[in-house]
């Protein structure tokens, strides 16, 4: 997956892991213990996704990271307007903030920070109704704890990741799934192509 490969300031790999639970307890529980994780330096967490689908598959999805257009729009008017208060006095201050909220609100339309769009987009049509996928985007990821991590939680199944073949089937048998509780291929949307 080239999306995965590399993050740009250096070489480590970016792994993407997208686990699904029965609910929403048990999907922030995963969390808890990744950000354990992180703390310990086993992993760097880079994004969560939660998404959720009610009993109709209606979902809705928490991100993380990724900025929303309004919190970017009110920190880029707080940034510039101070500047231009600073630079400008009080006509300086009114202009730097029309220009950082301008600024700020198409920042967070372009940059994705996170998980891209197109996954949190996947994951929505991998989700089944009443149940919750954890996406969670990491680098600097000492496998072994994610894994010994992951048997916690038998009855969550692995609903993607991007580990070669040999990590994905020690996260599922991890997870206490086997082949016959794996979903089936043929049952998810086809991955983003990126």
């Amino acid at each position: 997956m080239a999306l995965f490969d590399r993050r740009e300031d250096d070489d480590s790999p970016l792994t993407l892991v997208g686990i699904q639970f029965a609910d929403a307890f048990r999907a922030q529980e995963f969390l808890t213990a990744a950000t354990r994780l992180a703390s310990t330096g086993k992993l760097v967490l880079k994004d969560a996704v939660f998404v959720a689908a009610d009993a109709e598959g209606k979902t809705v999805v928490r991100e993380t990271v990724d900025p929303s257009p309004g919190r970017s729009a009110l920190g880029g008017a707080m940034w510039t307007g101070l500047f231009g208060l600073l630079l400008g006095g009080p006509i300086g201050w009114i202009g730097g903030m029309a220009v950082g909220a301008g600024t700020g609100a198409v920042t967070a339309k372009v940059i994705d920070l996170g998980i891209p769009d197109e996954w949190v987009e996947w994951f929505r049509k991998a989700v089944h109704p009443e149940s919750v996928i954890l996406a969670l985007l990491v680098t600097d990821l000492e496998e072994d704890a994610l894994v010994a991590e992951a048997g916690r939680f038998s009855g969550a199944h692995l609903v993607y990741t991007n580990l070669d073949p040999a990590g994905l089937q020690r996260l599922e048998e991890a997870l206490g799934e086997t082949p016959t509780d794996a979903p089936a291929a043929d049952s998810l949307p086809e991955a983003p192509h990126t």
